[in-house]
């Protein structure tokens, strides 16, 4: 009888606590990462609340919507490159080359769709041209993508001869600057591309396959997955994600000029890794990524709320990252895994 009795008695603290840290420990590795910064971005969202009067206006809550937009879907497409412990530092400009060749095409031709496509379709073609160069060339992603940020870099500046192209139509800047039910346009967007990055690298064969290349690409490919062509297609994907985030930048800005997106590859870099994308790749996941997104965005937001020098902002970048890759570092550690 008293046996029964204890099962319906209260824990004790202690109890209590070792049963929750039990329950904790038991969640899979990615959940955790994910609370963790979930827990985080709440945490930073209270702070900035209170620091300053005007965080929490409808105005700036819609701007870091669309600041965090932009800059989640470059980094999504570059997480699924990062989770087969790859990386594309090309991104960026990628983003300057299809940027500038839509906005040509644009003034030339006045047609929306068909520079839509060329962006796309450059950005696409960057993609696969860096899958080409690891997978049939084998040579390491850092330096096949680096080589060619420079190489689009080199040509873009060629290309746009100091020049800057702007003025399109209203119907196009809308895409970067425009708003359906007082929402902005790109954060629709960001949605779309989240669910269903989601659904690709959790759901499908073909995203199950990227985390298998990531874990051992020796051993997936001996499992039948074909590798090459997995990482082919991340790489292409990376390409044309940053062809679509070139497209709402230059709807945004209503100019191109070459060095138009040189400043994006390490912000984007840096959501990945914020979000819990192992560089060794396996461990991450796109939702993570926007995560990522959010907490970066919104600490430079808080900083210009603030009116922190915009110098320290780089440094503040840096330092968050590193905290981020230390802190997952030590919770996957802590059971033994």
């Amino acid at each position: 009888m008293s046996a029964i009795m204890n099962q319906f008695r209260p824990q004790t603290g202690a109890a209590a606590a070792a049963s929750g840290a039990g329950a904790w420990q038991a969640l899979p590795d990615p959940v955790r990462s994910v609370v963790l910064r979930l827990l985080a971005l709440a945490l930073l969202c209270l702070v900035l609340s209170v620091a300053s009067d005007a965080f929490l206006t409808s105005a700036n809550i819609l701007n870091v919507l669309r600041q965090a937009a932009l800059l989640f879907l470059l980094a999504s497409g570059l997480t699924l490159v990062i989770l087969t412990a790859g990386l594309d530092l090309s991104v960026g400009a990628n983003v300057a080359m299809s940027a500038c060749l839509a906005a040509t095409v644009m003034k030339a031709t006045g047609s929306i769709t068909l520079a839509v496509f060329v962006g796309l379709a450059c950005g696409l073609a960057i993609g696969v041209a860096n899958g080409i160069l690891i997978t049939l060339i084998r040579i390491p992603p850092f330096i096949a993508t680096y080589g060619m940020l420079w190489i689009l870099h080199g040509i873009t500046y060629w290309f746009m001869r100091g020049e800057t192209i702007h003025g399109f139509p209203a119907a196009f800047r809308a895409l970067g600057s425009g708003h359906w039910l007082g929402v902005p346009i790109p954060v629709y967007l960001m949605v779309v591309f989240l669910v269903v990055g989601a659904v690709f690298a959790q759901r499908t064969r073909w995203g199950q396959e990227i985390y298998a290349v990531g874990a051992n690409p020796e051993a997936a490919r001996l499992s039948g997955v074909p590798v090459k062509s997995r990482l082919v297609l991340v790489y292409a994907v990376s390409g044309a994600m940053a062809g679509l985030a070139s497209l709402i930048f230059l709807a945004r800005l209503n100019s191109a000029e070459g060095d138009i997106g040189e400043a994006m590859t390490l912000p984007a870099i840096a959501a990945v890794l914020i979000g819990g994308t192992s560089l060794f790749g396996v461990v991450g996941s796109v939702f993570g990524t926007l995560v990522g997104a959010l907490i970066l965005t919104l600490v430079l937001n808080g900083m210009n709320l603030l009116a922190i020098n915009a110098n320290w902002q780089p440094v503040v970048t840096g330092v968050i990252v590193v905290m981020a890759v230390y802190l997952d570092n030590l919770t996957r550690k802590g059971d033994g895994r």
